[in-house]
């Protein structure tokens, strides 16, 4: 018998998102991506001798490495990206870890399922909806696991 975890209520952080996001227009949201491009983390460089496979998000078109760290029960993730190359990309990352770093891990299991569809609406890029969903799928699978250890 799997007794199912009742649905966390929504963080204030990605409430936030969600709703700048969803008031904004076509050319508004463009340039917030943009804002948010210039505002993502490079590696630290202690990812970077390890080895990138398990941490490479393959369903999403760009490559993305996704690191992530259980620090005092708060969770962290970081990304490589090349952020010029797929700006789109390193913007959404930007704005879910903005709203999810430094958090419990309760905090990215909350993200709503329809997040990435909810902040792309209206940009005309289904094709990277994919890749930016298995990410949050992903997100979210390191927050179970930090919560079971």
């Amino acid at each position: 018998m799997t007794t199912s975890v009742p649905e966390a209520p929504m963080p204030p952080a990605i409430a936030k998102v969600l709703s700048r996001f969803q008031a904004m227009g076509r050319e508004e949201k463009m340039q917030a991506l943009l804002a948010y491009a210039k505002k993502l983390e490079p590696l630290p460089e202690r990812f970077a001798a390890l080895d990138r496979a398990p941490f490479t998000v393959p369903e999403c078109q760009t490559r993305v490495d996704l690191f992530p760290e259980v620090r005092e029960g708060r969770l962290w993730f970081y990304v490589d990206i090349n952020a010029r190359q797929s700006p789109t990309i390193a913007a959404f990352l930007s704005l879910l870890l903005g709203a999810i770093n430094g958090e419990p891990p309760a905090t990215a299991l909350a993200i709503p399922t329809d997040f990435v569809p909810r902040v792309m609406a209206g940009l005309g890029l289904a094709a990277r909806e994919t890749g930016l969903t298995a990410m949050v799928q992903r997100i979210k699978r390191h927050a179970r696991e930090a919560m079971a250890a």
